[in-house]
């Protein structure tokens, strides 16, 4: 396999799991790549999120049938990495709520976040409808989908999620990403242009163009891309954490020391 595309799929893997880190999460926001699918009622009453998951723990324990309380808690514990712990308290929130569509995206979410792509699947299907969709699940099933290899079929999921949202950043840049796991990179950049000028892209979008690009060689180019919405530190660092990567040992390139140097956001 050519180093560019070893390399395209080893980052691409972390990218994909970068925004299952951000999706469905309590905070109502459209920027999220996954999109947010908690309802009002549980988001976290503090930016903090170990605090926050100190104040619905407490009100999870007092009544664990709150399924509010639950959903929150789950969601805060995701958010503090604590992802096994996460996935185990909405499994049983769902077992008595299984009609809450909430708890069934969220539960998928942290299913996706250990790693059980096919059991995050399955959750996810059940957390709506074919009359009912939401283009968000629809966002992160194709990922989910990805992640088992099965890109045509997540291509389909983002059509659909694309037919309710047209021209959806964060949808498309799912779409990119799963290109350039299946090493179209070409498509993988076309794709992610179109959602880095839609105007509506956030930083996560520029980065995985940023990166797309980089990876084809043009790293001059890569690096204007994803620096513009930086500080210096951040920068530098992305700038530092890629040249690492592409001075990896089964790099053929690193050995003659001739290696182009882009810059890409690290996985949160």
């Amino acid at each position: 396999m050519p180093q560019q595309y070893r390399l395209a799929r080893h980052l691409a893997s972390a990218a994909v799991m970068a925004m299952f880190a951000v999706g469905l999460c309590g905070c109502q926001t459209t920027s999220d790549i996954t999109g947010s699918l908690g309802s009002k009622s549980a988001a976290a009453p503090d930016a903090d999120p170990r605090r926050a998951a100190e104040i619905y723990g407490e009100r999870y324990r007092a009544n664990p049938k709150d399924a509010d309380a639950a959903l929150a808690y789950g969601q805060a514990l995701r958010a503090t990495g604590q992802r096994a712990q996460a996935a185990a308290v909405l499994e049983q929130a769902t077992l008595g709520h299984p009609g809450n569509r909430a708890l069934l995206a969220a539960y998928g979410r942290a299913l996706a976040d250990n790693g059980n792509f096919q059991a995050a699947f399955d959750v996810l299907s059940r957390a709506h409808t074919p009359e009912d969709p939401d283009w968000r699940i629809l966002s992160v099933q194709g990922a989910v989908l990805d992640q088992l290899g099965r890109h045509d079929e997540a291509r389909a999921y983002y059509a659909s999620a694309l037919k309710i949202v047209p021209g959806e950043p964060s949808v498309l840049s799912n779409l990119g990403l799963s290109y350039m796991l299946s090493k179209d990179l070409p498509k993988a950049e076309e794709t992610l242009r179109q959602a880095y000028n839609s105007g509506r892209a956030d930083t996560r979008v520029r980065q995985n163009l940023g990166l797309v690009v980089g990876l084809q060689g043009r790293f001059a180019e890569a690096e204007s891309i994803v620096k513009a919405d930086l500080p210096p530190d951040e920068a530098a660092a992305n700038v530092a954490y890629l040249k690492q990567m592409l001075n990896r040992k089964d790099n053929p390139r690193a050995k003659s020391g001739n290696i182009p140097v882009a810059q890409l956001n690290r996985p949160d």
